[in-house]
């Protein structure tokens, strides 16, 4: 009886909890029930919110001041805020009482986003240092980048950071651009690619991304930043909103940024043509639109393209631009709206995209980061060997001669390590570190690490990497005179626009374009001053874009391109010349012959190089199409050597004939016949024989990096969609036209083992 009656308490008391529960959700308003669609809760808040409190929703609002919240917030919630000049310490302190102040001190509860930069990791001191997105589109390897982009996700949480301003889709076509190092290089393709596993590993661990700079930045005229960008509809579709429209299919990215730049004429920021019936109705994109820092007002002080910052505010908001950034023009929609010169129903459309991205990420329930765990998240060892491996399947090997490398080491009892770069590790723009910073570990700190028991490292710079001083060749001489060999690493330099890069004389960066391609300064000469030795020479490319190669492809014993690193990026280098690490980075951008020889990229049209009478002269033998060079690349994207030799033994299709809504299924085996055990990027390229519209020679479609052993074969099967043989047609339709395909498959795009026609009905 006891235990009935106890049973009967129990009941009764669980029955009270449940109606206690149950008159707790009744009481809260719907915005804050969990169990509620994101839409309702949306639609919920948006009724309860002032048009002041919509407007805030709609502006970034940052403090770097921790005892100033009140200050800086006075009891109102923003859509956005920053911090990229803190420790990761510091700036989760700082972010954990921000969204205490906004939970607690503002009338609704709304909180705020809270963003950093993140290409290559996050953008607060302390953070892991990955290499730069021009390194990383090299690695030809979306699921390794996934990996980094998941580690960042995971510090970024830590420090309570749930958005990042990256991925760069801009493509890489204008090489003087500064930014070329953001992107991930010159192939829409390669670039959705690296940028779709970019996303998803970031969003799925809820830190939104932010691909940008929406659309056609990276092209900009004379290679100058945010100068704008000619072209018409099909170059706009084909090429450019190709990446965008792929990553917002197959990974929905929370936000989009805007860009600076005007398209064909249009300021594109202030355009609802590109900005909403582009993005929203034919890329099918959902989420909410931030400006690129300013860009709104600049309708009005760059574009002249309005009178007032009224307008502007105006015109970027009724064309598609959700939140504005770093300039105060949304301050005067209050006054619009209420003057009747501004319907309240484009302010609602921008507030409801900003809520339902809060919502979808989670920060009404969880607006915290776990803070307690930062030291144990941030720069951990799983993170720091995460960040060696991006550098070590990055590095492009150009040239071999006579398979000096990897170094035998029973040769060389004294290596030189001269140039610019050999004693200093350069992150590359957007990483918190500055010259000063010794997180990165440089070429000379790597060798004397991975060789200092087996040979005398020799350093000395020789000249800097920007001036015309030729003073410290004389001593660098004499250096490689002393030593058996001279690994001479040249390039440029970048630093973050946010950390006084002016006052560093950097050659490469945001607003840091270059007139000429050519090595800096007299890196040139030391190079050839260092070759007259007649000792053997290594060189080492370490920067943030293509430069001229011709001379030292033609003197150097062996060349390796390191695309800017991340703080491993010296004992990776060593890794590689010491033949611990088998390179197997390709060129995600083509390298020039010259200035004048760009652009160079790789899929131009038929007009543009093949059809052309002349092939190209040269100093001794002067021609046409060009006098004195070749109008071809110097190097060409997709190439990349191998310590071993791979062998495209067979090339297999599932058919000849396709439909539209088909798909090309290729299996290809490939040998490694070398002594060594290496990685192959396994490339499918596609040629539209006939077509009513010029497309171009060749165009990446599929590819695969694979490891294969010394001696083994393995099949690697790729796939193509014959919905990917689209084009633009003479009435802007896209449509796979009927005809010949031909399918390359080799391990370059100037390197075609296999080549396949098919035919598509």
């Amino acid at each position: 009886m006891r235990e009935i009656k106890l049973l009967i308490v129990l009941c009764l008391s669980g029955l009270f909890l449940f109606s206690a529960d149950a008159q707790n959700k009744k009481d809260l308003p719907l915005y804050k029930n969990k169990s509620a669609s994101v839409e309702e809760r949306v639609e919920d808040l948006l009724k309860r919110m002032t048009l002041k409190e919509k407007i805030r929703q709609l502006q970034n609002r940052s403090t770097s001041d921790i005892n100033n919240i009140e200050g800086t917030y006075n009891g109102e919630s923003f859509g956005s805020a920053h911090e990229m000049s803190m420790s990761a310490q510091d700036a989760a302190n700082l972010f954990k009482k921000m969204n205490e102040y906004m939970a607690t001190k503002t009338r609704l509860g709304i909180p705020i986003l809270t963003s950093a930069e993140g290409i290559h990791g996050i953008l607060q001191n302390g953070c892991t240092i990955f290499p730069q997105a021009i390194a990383q589109g090299s690695t030809f390897n979306p699921d390794l980048i996934r990996q980094m982009t998941e580690a960042e996700a995971k510090e970024a949480r830590a420090i309570g950071i749930r958005q990042v301003l990256s991925p760069v889709l801009d493509i890489t076509r204008e090489l003087r651009w500064g930014r070329v190092e953001e992107t991930f290089g010159e192939d829409p393709y390669l670039i959705s690619e690296m940028a779709i596993g970019f996303v998803r590993g970031f969003q799925e661990n809820g830190v939104g991304c932010m691909p940008k700079h929406f659309v056609a930045h990276g092209t900009p005229t004379g290679g100058l930043n945010a100068a704008s960008v000619p072209g018409g509809e099909r170059e706009l579709r084909s090429l450019y909103t190709y990446p965008f429209a792929r990553v917002i299919k197959e990974a929905n990215p929370v936000a989009i940024m805007s860009c600076y730049s005007a398209y064909d004429g249009v300021p594109v920021t202030g355009s609802s043509y590109y900005m909403t019936d582009l993005l929203r109705g034919e890329l099918g994109f959902k989420g909410f639109v931030y400006s690129d820092w300013g860009s709104v007002d600049r309708l009005k002080t760059f574009h002249f393209a309005v009178s007032t910052s009224h307008e502007a505010a105006k015109q970027a908001l009724m064309a598609g631009i959700d939140m504005d950034v770093w300039d105060w023009a949304y301050d005067t929609l209050e006054e619009q709206v209420k003057n009747g010169q501004l319907d309240e129903s484009y302010v609602d459309r921008a507030a409801r995209r900003v809520l339902t991205s809060k919502f979808e990420l989670g920060l009404f329930d969880a607006p915290y980061g776990s803070s307690e765990n930062l030291s144990k998240v941030i720069r951990n060892k799983d993170h720091v060997k995460l960040a060696k491996l991006v550098a070590d399947e990055s590095a492009v090997l150009l040239e071999n001669k006579n398979n000096i490398l990897p170094l035998d080491m029973s040769k060389y009892k004294s290596i030189a390590v001269i140039g610019p770069n050999s004693d200093h590790g350069i992150a590359g723009d957007y990483a918190w570190v500055t010259p000063e910073d010794k997180e990165c570990v440089s070429l000379y700190e790597g060798l004397k690490n991975v060789l200092g028991k087996k040979a005398t490292i020799n350093q000395i710079d020789g000249c800097d990497w920007w001036s015309q001083d030729e003073s410290g060749i004389a001593d660098a001489v004499k250096v490689v005179e002393k030593s058996d060999l001279a690994v001479i690493a040249v390039g440029t330099r970048s630093y973050w626009l946010g950390r006084e890069a002016k006052s560093h004389k950097v050659t490469s960066g945001e607003g840091f374009d270059i007139s000429s391609l050519d090595l800096p300064g007299k890196q040139l000469d030391l190079i050839k001053a260092a070759k007259a030795t007649g000792k053997p020479i290594i060189v080492v490319l370490i920067t943030g874009k293509p430069l001229v190669l011709s001379w030292v492809k033609e003197n150097a014993d062996a060349v390796l391109v390191q695309f800017y690193g991340g703080e491993q990026q010296g004992n990776s280098m060593a890794d590689i010349l010491a033949g611990n690490v088998n390179p197997s980075g390709k060129l995600n951008v083509s390298f020039p012959r010259s200035t004048g020889n760009t652009p160079c990229y790789y899929n131009y049209y038929p007009t543009d190089r093949e059809q052309i009478f002349d092939k190209g002269g040269s100093l001794d033998e002067p021609n046409g199409h060009y006098i004195f060079e070749k109008p071809y690349a110097l190097y060409n994207f997709g190439y990349g050597l191998s310590y071993t030799n791979f062998k495209y033994v067979d090339c297999t299709l599932n058919d000849s004939v396709f439909t539209d809504n088909g798909t090309i299924k290729v299996t290809v085996e490939v040998e490694n016949t070398g002594n060594m055990d290496g990685k192959e990027v396994i490339q499918l390229y596609v040629r539209d024989m006939i077509s009513s519209v010029s497309t171009p020679i060749q165009q990446l479609k599929a590819f695969k990096k694979e490891l294969i052993k010394s001696g083994e074969r393995t099949k690697i099967q790729l796939e193509v969609p014959v919905s990917e043989l689209a084009l633009y047609n003479t009435k802007m339709q896209k449509v796979v036209e009927p005809g010949e395909f031909e399918i390359q498959i080799g391990g370059s795009s100037d390197n075609i083992a296999f080549r396949k026609t098919i035919v598509v009905k």
